[in-house]
């Protein structure tokens, strides 16, 4: 994106680092003159698939012919990426503008001593933005936990709770018990929540749902029936009817069944948006969740979690087979978990480190890889690693994974690797502008 003033100190604002609490969200807005009051919303939280049942609940939701909003973190090129309106990120010109507005609140503040986070500010100039251009209805992922996280000052519709797993323990708790009763924390009295989780998760979410007075409704893995897994799609039945995802994996069936349930919640369901449901599940489009890039034998996905890479490893042997697998990883992650779950369809293995302060050094992850399988390579950046992996891979695919940074990283490199990758241009959807960087002119 061009920087303005206001876009670069925003950017400054990560130098704060993480700050769970919602009193600053909370006057933060009152100055900007509560926003939040005049949007409907979706709220939606969990470990892994939040992102994926977002853009799949934004999807049907543009399809019905709302004007949606919608807010999703992390971003993968830009941050304009994480505040949507109809499918086309913020323009350039519309963030430095809403972010000027909510500087000037949160410098006032700072002068108080009550210092914003990057967070905070984003999350406010999203909903500020979406007043601005009158969102009918905003789709909001929480950024970490849900108790409180920034978004959770939101008066939602309904919420949705998908699975939970270990995640961001120095902050959520070292426990799942905790860490679903930091999930459990973005249910609202009389407000309805859906999730799909195993008993020891959903017993903490159904005993906070019946204290807080939710009612709260259960999706059963079960009932959902996969009937094709493809590079591009999965096919699937859930509630007697068959729909075509537009992503790729099993777990994307189960995310749609969340997405499904959760849009049935809302009272415009019946006659407005089942009719355009299968037709919005369709066109749902999520990057770098096992996405095959279109020129280059590569897949990316972001998963970093071991429930994350325990499905991409099922789902690439499904669909795939063994792969050339790239990896690397943030310091905080479950660096033996994730690749003992990636090993199982490694046939070679280049490890390297995001480009990230927060990265886990390369020698360090490639010591814990090498525990489930051999490693091939060990290089200090993705490009390097990158162009390791395309000469050894002979005519298998190039798996690249592990982080957000990672999926960065490898765009960035094949954006660099020739002068006839096209990045696409601002208004066309935020999706299509990271395709037409992995796509040959």
């Amino acid at each position: 994106m061009a920087l303005g003033s206001n876009a670069l100190w925003y950017g400054g604002l990560s130098r704060k680092g993480v700050k769970l609490g919602l009193d600053n969200e909370e006057e933060l807005l009152e100055r900007l003159g509560r926003p939040q009051d005049r949007i409907r919303f979706v709220h939606v939280a969990g470990t892994d698939g939040k992102g994926s049942v977002c853009a799949m609940m934004e999807s049907v939701l543009r399809e019905a012919g709302f004007r949606v909003g919608a807010f999703t973190s992390p971003e993968i090129l830009a941050v304009n990426e994480c505040i949507r309106i109809d499918g086309c990120e913020i323009e350039d010109r519309d963030f430095e503008q809403v972010m000027g507005v909510v500087r000037e609140q949160a410098e006032a503040m700072a002068a108080e001593g009550r210092e914003c986070t990057s967070f905070e500010v984003l999350t406010a100039a999203a909903l500020v933005f979406f007043g601005t251009v009158s969102a009918d209805i905003a789709v909001m992922e929480v950024g970490m936990g849900g108790r409180l996280d920034s978004t959770n000052v939101i008066m939602p519709e309904v919420t949705v709770i998908n699975n939970v797993s270990l995640e961001h323990t120095a902050f959520l708790g070292g426990t799942i018990r905790e860490i679903s009763a930091e999930k459990a924390g973005i249910m609202k009295p009389g407000v309805p929540c859906v999730t799909m989780n195993p008993d020891d998760v959903y017993g903490v979410l159904e005993s906070h749902a019946r204290a807080v007075g939710c009612p709260i409704r259960r999706v059963m893995a079960e009932d959902v029936r996969v009937l094709e897994n493809s590079p591009d799609s999965v096919q699937m039945e859930y509630g007697g009817v068959v729909h075509t995802v537009g992503l790729p994996g099993r777990h994307q069936a189960r995310n749609a069944a969340l997405a499904i349930e959760g849009l049935a919640m809302l009272p415009d369901f019946e006659e407005r948006i089942a009719p355009v449901l299968s037709d919005g599940l369709a066109d749902v489009s999520w990057p770098c969740r096992m996405q095959k890039l279109m020129a280059d034998p590569i897949i990316v996905d972001v998963t970093h979690t071991v429930s994350g890479a325990e499905c991409l490893s099922a789902d690439i042997a499904e669909i795939y087979g063994d792969v050339v697998l790239v990896i690397g990883m943030l310091s905080d992650k479950d660096a033996d978990g994730v690749s003992a779950e990636l090993a199982k369809v490694a046939s070679a293995v280049f490890v390297t480190q995001p480009d990230s302060p927060r990265a886990r050094p390369a020698e360090d992850l490639a010591s814990i890889v090498s525990e489930h399988v051999r490693v091939d390579g060990v290089h200090r950046s993705v490009a390097e690693a990158m162009e390791a992996a395309m000469e050894a891979r002979g005519d298998a695919n190039v798996l690249v994974t592990g982080s957000f940074r990672m999926a960065e990283g490898v765009l960035r490199w094949l954006q660099t690797r020739s002068s006839r990758y096209s990045t696409g241009s601002r208004g066309s959807t935020w999706a299509e502008r990271i395709l037409a960087a992995t796509r040959r002119v």
